[in-house]
């Protein structure tokens, strides 16, 4: 069943996909009075036909559906979207407090974000605000960097938020492309995860592995062999670092992939096994987990 809000209101369009009346009540009302268009679904077959009829501006997104679950809504909006050439839909899952393994999930899937059960509304609506901001890039951001950053095969169109790998468009979420465009700003340089959550996500704290899976699903994107990457490099201990090679990052030419250099200590920066080793969405992650959200 799906369930439309005032058809007048004029904000982006959200679909809110929760099989609990109470919980997808409480949060389409806080989302409307955010100015938001809201629509409600309950199940996940609806919640595809619902974004079908009508492409939502972003999907909030409960992972235990009845029928057909979150994860497989997220792979067939993703699976809709490539196949229809259009960019990825913004998901925000809502994820129980302790399914850590289901959040690491969802985000290999491509969630942009994620809010942990029980949480709260306002919250919610902040980290809906925050991702629709980013989705939107706003073109005073945009006209202030250059307008192409590339090197070593990837290139990025900051004004127009399009990726490219050797002239191949990229599919990529909102903050895959928010976090490479951040990398090639800054080639050559460290950045800890923390400082990665700080300015790429605009997160004070959160889960860490947030962080190092994006940066997995990246390279699996952008290098040649993402087990073995040379653009986006670990460095044990510290962090990760973007290494553009001899033509440097901005206003290179988009060429082909760097020199070879020796291949990175295949360690993660805090000493666990970094995740390009790891099999399966599943699979441990690095660092310690501060889960982020607070309580109604």
């Amino acid at each position: 069943m799906t369930e439309q809000s005032d058809p007048g209101a004029a904000g982006p369009r959200i679909l809110v996909v929760d099989d609990d009346p109470t919980v997808a009540e409480v949060v389409a009302g806080y989302l409307a009075r955010a100015g938001y268009t809201v629509d409600r679904a309950a199940d996940g077959p609806a919640a595809l036909a619902a974004a079908a009829a009508q492409r939502p501006s972003l999907v909030v997104l409960d992972l235990m559906l009845p029928g057909l679950d979150g994860m497989e809504v997220c792979r067939r909006l993703r699976a809709a979207d490539a196949d229809g050439g259009r960019p990825p839909l913004p998901v925000v899952m809502l994820t129980a407090r302790g399914d850590e393994a289901d959040r690491i999930l969802g985000l290999e899937l491509g969630a942009d974000d994620y809010v942990t059960k029980p949480f709260s509304p306002r919250e919610l609506v902040l980290r809906v605000g925050s991702v629709l901001r980013r989705t939107a890039a706003p073109r005073a951001a945009a006209d202030a960097l250059p307008q192409l950053l590339a090197a070593g095969g990837v290139a990025v169109d900051p004004a127009a938020r399009r990726a490219f790998r050797d002239g191949r468009e990229l599919a990529l979420t909102v903050r895959e492309f928010d976090l490479l465009s951040f990398l090639l700003q800054h080639p050559g340089r460290v950045f800890s995860r923390e400082e990665l959550m700080r300015r790429v996500w605009g997160w004070e704290f959160g889960d860490l592995s947030t962080v190092t899976v994006h940066v997995r699903r990246l390279r699996e994107k952008v290098e040649d062999d993402p087990a073995g990457p040379r653009l986006i490099a670990t460095v044990w201990g510290v962090g990760y670092r973007f290494d553009p090679g001899p033509g440097g990052a901005h206003g290179a030419a988009a060429g082909g992939p760097d020199a070879a250099r020796p291949p990175q200590d295949r360690q993660d920066p805090y000493g666990q096994q970094d995740p390009q080793d790891t099999a399966g969405p599943r699979a441990r992650h690095d660092g310690p987990h501060r889960t982020p959200g607070g309580t109604p």
